[in-house]
């Protein structure tokens, strides 16, 4: 005798197809743009070299958007941070630059936006101060809503003129651009109880080593 199946009763076939369909609905949720992405430079632009070879490191950097430090151009400086007299003996820029960014304690300083890679980006730059002064490094970046958010990169202390180890940027980013690119700023921040000197800021967008 064949058993009657009641309407009620859906096999689980056609139970998986319903729910296959009823899926397929429903769009995943785009990502919005943000005052970062909206604000991103041409990231094919970008013209990489391998200014820290004479420390051994082979990656291949960009300068950040200001990142010669000779005038506050590409900068947003508060806290009483200014543009000085002295370059970082390197001159890895130029040999004709003549001045860095200050930061007495407390201050900021922060880059416009620059496009990272997604992968590993590396941040790399020259520092210097007396006695008790340091330098603490955050990641700007937007989330999948566009909201802004900040991430510790790194601390660099103070001593004479030299560059900093490569600061991973440990930040969770998100490619928001074409190429798996993603618009960051940077903040640095006088921590220390002295003035920082920093210059020649510089990403290894893909952390390429």
């Amino acid at each position: 005798m064949q058993k009657k199946e009641f309407p009620h009763r859906m096999s689980h076939r056609r139970l998986l197809t319903v729910l296959f369909a009823s899926s397929a609905l429903v769009a995943p949720a785009a990502a919005s743009a943000g005052p970062l992405v909206a604000s991103a430079p041409n990231c094919a632009a970008q013209s990489e070299s391998q200014v820290f070879l004479p420390w051994a490191d082979v990656a291949s950097y960009i300068l950040a958007p200001g990142g010669a430090a000779e005038s506050s151009d590409g900068w947003t400086l508060t806290g009483g941070a200014a543009i000085g007299a002295g370059n970082e003996p390197a001159h890895v820029t130029s040999a004709s630059d003549s001045s860095s960014l200050s930061l007495p304690a407390g201050a900021s300083a922060t880059t416009a936006e620059m496009c990272v890679g997604v992968t590993r980006p590396d941040l790399r730059f020259f520092v210097s101060s007396s006695w008790g002064g340091s330098v603490k490094v955050d990641v700007l970046f937007e989330d999948a809503s566009g909201n802004v958010q900040t991430a510790p990169v790194g601390v660099a202390g103070g001593g004479a003129w030299a560059p900093t180890a490569p600061m991973p940027i440990a930040a969770s980013l998100l490619p928001l651009l074409p190429g798996s690119y993603t618009p960051v700023e940077f903040r640095f921040t006088s921590t220390g109880s002295a003035t920082v000197h920093i210059d020649d800021v510089y990403v290894d967008p893909w952390g390429s080593r």
